[in-house]
């Protein structure tokens, strides 16, 4: 075995020890969050430190069209992708030996691909820490099990049980309601253990064949790096077991979308301490700075929340996705909800992001908005005491609406990076332009003979 070996997680070597070890998948996440790459032999990628892709996958939309590139001619020079050899870990529904190794994006000079979605997240870390500041997250994942649908004109049913029954829905947090599909969720923690990824929890959420899975919290890229790994693996796992796992926001008509939760709090780097918590355990003024960020500038990056029409169905009221921007304590009509804990583990949960998003943007886009509470010194509106749902419409509702609000903000611009603004506002008008080309069974119902 090459020395190269020595560097990876203990997991990836468990996995690999005393077996023959076949392939490599060097994998990079695009716009969308879809895993990208190569596949090589064991014994070729132990030879090699770096390979080329071109930049253009990150203008790729995600029906496979291209998107008209706004920062330079269209050539597709060669990125250099080099291995980041902590994130390696197993592929164990693969039929060889396999491990997955997550890349980095530098472009020809050995710069950092600007447009890579891990380095937009990186770049937001790296403002936190200039100001000696570590940002620590802990995202939720929600995610339908639904039967296969093989044709895309068909509408989405929940999957059928070990009784026989289809998933039934209104039953959040039963625990029967989670063993109809036990076999499923057996697959996804073996597959979690196999590749060294760790669960704080699993549970049944409101929507038929819905599933929550909370990660334990820290460092905001290892945390988007296992979301990553998460997807695919909870999707391998349902097939196993003849049916899908959908991280769509919205995809049962009349059931709740499913959201990606992510809770934030902020330690200083050098005392280790929580920044949202003073000496007597009491809420600090970067505490509010953070919240008020959040009610400022959340509307600016909805967009990578929310990133596709699909997800403005889930912002619908009464169907547990709150679509304002008030902050509460221990209250989830509020879109910023502040969860009970002690002073040690005061954290602030941003709860708009859909779990359609890219992990990456997700998590770099709610982290700027804090980001820049925190600079700007704001303090935020009154605590909603009551019901948030009942509040005025503050966010975008539809994806056009959202992208003119994220390219107006200088801010938010100034933050992630003008450059990829502009590629992913390029890539995300494509898409909605396509979608308004389709014509929808609704439409054919009732406008055919009607007006």
């Amino acid at each position: 075995m090459s020395d190269w070996t020595d560097q990876l997680p203990e997991a990836a070597r468990s996995y690999i020890a005393g077996r023959r070890f076949d392939e490599v998948e060097c994998v990079i996440a695009d716009i969308a969050g879809i895993a990208r790459g190569k596949a090589m032999p064991a014994s070729k990628f132990a030879k090699q430190q770096s390979y080329f892709l071109p930049n253009s996958i990150f203008l790729q939309t995600i029906t496979g069209e291209w998107a008209d590139s706004p920062v330079d001619a269209y050539t597709e020079p060669d990125m250099i992708l080099k291995p980041d050899f902590t994130t390696a870990t197993a592929a164990p529904w693969t039929a060889d030996v396999t491990l997955q190794v997550i890349h980095d994006a530098e472009d020809q000079q050995g710069r950092p691909v600007p447009i890579a979605p891990r380095n937009v997240l990186r770049r937001v870390v790296e403002l936190f820490k200039a100001e000696g500041w570590t940002p620590v997250v802990a995202p939720e994942m929600e995610f339908f099990l639904t039967a296969r649908n093989t044709d895309p004109n068909m509408p989405i049913v929940p999957p059928m049980g070990r009784t026989g029954r289809r998933a039934a829905a209104k039953q959040a947090y039963s625990l029967s309601a989670i063993d109809e599909y036990g076999k499923v969720i057996d697959d996804i923690y073996d597959f979690a253990e196999l590749q060294g990824l760790e669960i704080d929890g699993i549970l049944q959420e409101g929507g038929a064949g819905q599933i929550e899975i909370n990660l334990a919290h820290g460092d905001p890229v290892r945390l988007a790096d296992e979301i990553f790994f998460f997807k695919r693996l909870i999707r391998e796992a349902a097939l196993r077991h003849d049916c899908f796992a959908t991280f769509m926001a919205k995809p049962i008509e009349g059931e709740p979308g499913s959201a990606m939760h992510i809770h934030h709090s902020v330690v200083d780097t050098k005392t280790g301490k929580n920044i949202f918590s003073d000496a007597n355990g009491g809420e600090t003024p970067e505490f509010f700075h953070f919240i008020a960020g959040l009610q400022t500038h959340l509307p600016a990056v909805i967009a990578l929340l929310a990133p596709y029409v699909n997800s403005y169905r889930r912002y619908v009221p009464d169907f547990a996705a709150p679509i304002n921007l008030e902050w509460g304590r221990d209250n989830r009509t509020t879109g910023i909800r502040v969860p009970i804990s002690d002073s040690a583990a005061r954290r602030v949960e941003n709860r708009l992001a859909g779990m359609d998003c890219n992990p990456y943007l997700g998590i770099a886009a709610s982290l700027s908005c804090g980001y820049l509470g925190l600079k700007e010194g704001k303090v935020p509106r009154a605590e909603c005491l009551g019901d948030a749902y009942m509040s005025a419409d503050e966010l975008p509702l539809n994806l056009g609406d959202a992208l003119d609000l994220m390219a107006e903000s200088a801010a938010v611009r100034g933050v992630l990076g003008a450059e990829f603004c502009s590629v992913y506002e390029s890539v995300k008008r494509n898409e909605f332009k396509e979608f308004l080309q389709v014509i929808s069974p609704w439409e054919r119902e009732h406008l055919l003979l009607n007006v």
